[in-house]
């Protein structure tokens, strides 16, 4: 059976992988000389208890090539392809170290996937892969079908404040916000591997308003959309918006799921997620 790997940035939980067999390598996060692993030495409301009342604002960095390697060497001998799927490598060296350390493993089957996503569209990605991959699917048919839904996936956000992503460097598109920042509730969208401008609303409610309407209009009614939403710290409101969302499209239910600290380092406190499939 083909082997599937991931990181933290998918937002799956620790359990799923557990249940699954599936390492989700952590992300690395720092305050100042300190450094924690995703996770696994910090978890996300540690770290927003921390990111709000520190002055220092943390750092984040990717897993290093020797914890895919541990996977790797772990893995191999069962002479099964191993599909490793990450966030997009325009934000994230996720992809850069998985390659690294495959080059040890130079007769195995062994294939990186840079999604160009990020969170929970990651994370439903790789729910599809391992559903498929149980199934029996060959990696060829799992690889080919992840990168075509990867394609096809949708991500809109709104942000509490843009100080986060402009000093953490995540800005990409939205830079031209920054000026009438106090003025504005911008709509970002993250798009092409990156962080960038949709639209820009007066008020957090006309811009929430906006998301739930884009969401509607774009989402299929005709099959799957794999809808999750994410926030950073703010449980209520991501549980209002999925419900609402739910109602509305007649789901059983939409997922929601916290941000990871790697993700809240650059989206900051207050963040509101949705992401699906087209």
């Amino acid at each position: 059976m083909v082997k599937i790997i991931t990181d933290t940035l998918s937002c799956l939980p620790k359990t799923y992988g557990q249940q699954h067999d599936v390492p989700i390598i952590p992300q690395v996060v720092y305050f100042g000389n300190e450094s924690f692993l995703e996770g696994v030495t910090m978890d996300a409301p540690a770290f927003l208890a921390r990111l709000t009342s520190s002055k220092l604002l943390p750092k984040t960095a990717a897993p290093p090539p020797e914890l895919f390697y541990k996977e790797f060497e772990r893995l191999t001998p069962l002479n099964e392809p191993i599909l490793c799927i990450h966030p997009s490598s325009q934000v994230s060296g996720t992809v850069r170290s998985a390659l690294t350390a495959k080059e040890d493993f130079a007769a195995a089957d062994i294939r990186v996937i840079d999604t160009l996503l990020i969170g929970s569209a990651l994370g439903s990605l790789v729910q599809l892969a391992v559903e498929w991959a149980e199934a029996g699917e060959s990696a060829d048919v799992i690889e080919k079908q992840v990168r075509e839904l990867a394609g096809r996936c949708r991500i809109y956000f709104l942000v509490a404040t843009m100080e986060y992503l402009a000093r953490g460097g995540r800005i990409g598109g939205a830079q031209a916000l920054l000026g009438s920042i106090l003025q504005i509730k911008p709509l970002l969208t993250f798009s092409n591997g990156r962080v960038n401008q949709f639209e820009k609303e007066r008020t957090h409610k006309r811009a929430l308003m906006r998301l739930k309407e884009l969401t509607l209009n774009q989402i299929p009614r005709d099959r799957p959309g794999y809808l999750t939403v994410m926030h950073a710290g703010v449980p209520q409101e991501g549980a209002e918006l999925a419900e609402a969302l739910r109602a509305e499209l007649g789901l059983k239910e939409v997922a929601v799921y916290d941000l990871p600290p790697a993700i809240v380092t650059h989206a900051g406190p207050g963040a509101l997620v949705v992401a699906f499939f087209t």
